[in-house]
């Protein structure tokens, strides 16, 4: 017999948020969390977040895919590696994944960057090096021992 893995399945929803079910504040999760209901803050998630009918969703978002497949967002959507818009969804805002698929029918408002999303370094920039000039480097011979008084 063989073993089930540990964990969630992958297509399996960690979380709902049902229709009827407002919240508003920060969300941050581990797995697939689907939406349904009236969300209004910050979304921040390692996986997927579903996005359906009857949502309405707005604040800023920062996932690794995003998939809106009915609703109203009105947000800033950052995903690491998709945003998938599917009819007859509606978004306002901005947009900005590697790889971003929006389906005839979806109506959508606002900027789309589809490009890697720039990782933001938790180290301090680096100390650059400087080269001294060969004029930083001459010396001047400006000392004179005859102007010293002996003690």
């Amino acid at each position: 017999m063989a073993k089930l893995p540990d964990g969630p399945r992958p297509t399996e929803i960690s979380a709902l948020l049902g229709r009827g079910t407002e919240f508003e504040g920060k969300l941050n999760f581990f797995g697939r969390v689907r939406i349904d209901g009236r969300f209004s803050g910050d979304i921040r998630g390692d996986d997927v977040l579903v996005i359906g009918e009857g949502a309405y969703v707005e604040g800023t978002i920062e996932v690794a895919t995003c998939i809106v497949t009915a609703g109203e967002v009105h947000a800033q959507v950052r995903a690491r590696d998709a945003i998938e818009l599917y009819a007859p969804a509606r978004v306002t805002g901005s947009l900005h994944a590697p790889a971003i698929f929006i389906d005839r029918g979806v109506v959508f408002e606002g900027n789309c960057t589809m490009a890697p999303l720039e990782v933001p370094s938790m180290m301090p920039p680096a100390v650059q090096p400087t080269v001294a000039s060969e004029e930083d480097l001459s010396l001047t011979n400006d000392y004179h021992p005859e102007d010293e008084q002996a003690p």
